[in-house]
């Protein structure tokens, strides 16, 4: 069993992938991909950054956002953008929550944004003038604070 669900929608950076991929090891999580991948998953860039953690998480892969929802039926999807009106620290976080986060230079299109509820998007507060964060960092912060909500409880 996983602590929390990751959804990468459309990844484009190995490194952020491997990065991810080492913190879902870390933290007891599953990753999902939704293609197009914008790299090979066997990259040396991600197996780099992912080092052998990667051999100890479990990582499906979708062809579209479709296939994924219709094989995974959790109990509470939120999205991770900039535009979403609810701060995460404003969420009580529970075991098994899924979280989708966007590429890393488009984000989340609208055809995933409409297949939710707007007050399923989430967003990390930044300062102005500033687009983004580093999605790896990103996934780092909500998974996080998941876990400090949930004691720290692995699966």
């Amino acid at each position: 069993m996983s602590t929390f669900e990751i959804v990468l929608f459309n990844p484009e950076i190995p490194p952020n992938t491997g990065n991810i991929m080492r913190l879902c090891s870390n933290t007891a999580c599953n990753l999902h991909i939704i293609e197009p991948i914008g790299f090979e998953i066997d990259e040396k860039t991600v197996r780099r950054a992912g080092m052998d953690y990667i051999k100890n998480m479990k990582t499906s892969i979708y062809k579209d956002i479709n296939i994924f929802l219709k094989k995974n039926k959790f109990s509470r999807f939120f999205l991770v953008s900039k535009y979403g009106k609810k701060k995460f620290s404003e969420i009580n976080y529970q075991i098994g929550d899924c979280f989708i986060f966007g590429s890393e230079s488009k984000g989340l299109p609208e055809i995933v944004i409409n297949k939710f509820k707007k007050s399923d998007i989430i967003s990390i507060p930044m300062a102005t003038n500033n687009r983004s964060l580093n999605i790896s960092n990103a996934v780092a912060v909500i998974i996080y604070e998941g876990l400090r909500q949930n004691n720290f409880q692995f699966r």
